[in-house]
């Protein structure tokens, strides 16, 4: 069944408004490579579909159609030759600024196969919630590695075995090795520092919003969502206890929701790249005011363009940030 595009809704909301797992190797997969002798030769990895992608060499020309593979690419040294919706990432993803260079092939919901194709690619990279048309069309000419982009029950190790297999595809093996312990050494450094000042458990909310007419919707990240887990590895304890959706961990809540956080010591993070609801709209109503994060002054907008559906470039700053907010 295909899931409903949560991050695409939500930056297209936020625009209008303007994800410590095991290293096992993965049995089947995502991840579940057949690594080639050299770079050079042939290379042969399996996508979320359990489908195998086989090049007949490293990919050298490839598209990315959702920012946080883009990042992971990126993060690689690769510069992609199209990304969807270029303009966007470079607002919402500065862990991994993109080359000028790089082509728009539409948005992230709706590519142009024609740009897509016109660019040559030897590879496109793309998420399972682009809708299978596009990805049976794109196959017709090239092929498609589909990425899972989120796993509620893992999304450390998933962000790992997706680097490992980019890294087979794009004949950067050793860089791939390099980013995913640089995002492991990142999380044990943060949990240290939560430890040594002594905020461990600590409970956290993480939200963004955006305007709805005169009311502002907020969608808090609970279980499950890459904000959440990062924040788990560090030792803090995720307070929204709310429902949300089984794939993306994600919430659907007002201001009024939000009193069921009680806890005095929760800190709020949050994301507003664009339009800030929270200092805007929300900074003079009466009950977030009352709400225990917003009392206490324990409220921390992450920097601009850090995304929070990225990859571990994103899950860095994510726990950098979060590690500044709970010790400072």
């Amino acid at each position: 069944m295909k899931r409903t595009v949560l991050p695409l809704i939500a930056a297209a909301a936020v625009a209008t408004l303007a994800a410590c797992g095991t290293t096992e190797a993965p049995a089947a997969g995502i991840g579940a490579t057949t690594p080639a002798a050299n770079d050079a030769g042939p290379v042969s990895v399996s996508d979320s579909r359990g489908k195998t992608i086989t090049l007949p060499r490293a990919a050298n020309r490839v598209v990315v159609l959702e920012w946080g593979e883009a990042e992971i690419v990126a993060s690689l040294g690769v510069t992609p030759v199209g990304v969807a919706d270029v303009k966007g990432y470079a607002t919402w993803d500065k862990a991994a600024p993109l080359d000028a260079a790089v082509k728009d092939v539409g948005t992230r919901g709706e590519p142009s196969i024609d740009a897509i194709l016109g660019l040559g690619p030897d590879l496109v990279i793309a998420i399972e919630d682009l809708p299978a048309t596009v990805v049976s069309q794109l196959e017709s000419s090239v092929p498609v590695f589909v990425a899972d982009a989120t796993d509620a029950s893992r999304n450390l190790d998933r962000l790992r075995d997706e680097v490992t297999a980019f890294g087979t595809l794009l004949g950067r093996s050793d860089e791939a090795t390099k980013v995913v312990a640089g995002m492991d050494a990142a999380l044990a450094e943060g949990k240290d520092a939560i430890d040594r000042a002594g905020k461990a458990g600590t409970p956290f909310v993480m939200a963004d919003g955006w305007k709805e007419g005169s009311s502002v919707a907020l969608r808090p990240f609970g279980e499950g969502s890459l904000v959440s887990d990062v924040a788990e590895e560090l030792g803090l304890v995720n307070a929204w206890k709310g429902e949300v959706d089984k794939e993306w961990g994600l919430g659907q809540t007002d201001v009024e929701g939000m009193t069921a956080v009680t806890d005095p010591n929760t800190h709020l993070f949050y994301s507003a790249s664009e339009d800030d609801v929270f200092a805007n709209d929300l900074a003079g109503n009466a009950i977030w005011k009352k709400l225990p994060f917003a009392a206490e002054g324990r409220m921390h907008k992450f920097e601009n363009g850090t995304w929070t559906f990225g990859g571990p470039a994103s899950v860095e700053s994510l726990a950098e940030q979060m590690v500044a907010g709970i010790t400072g």
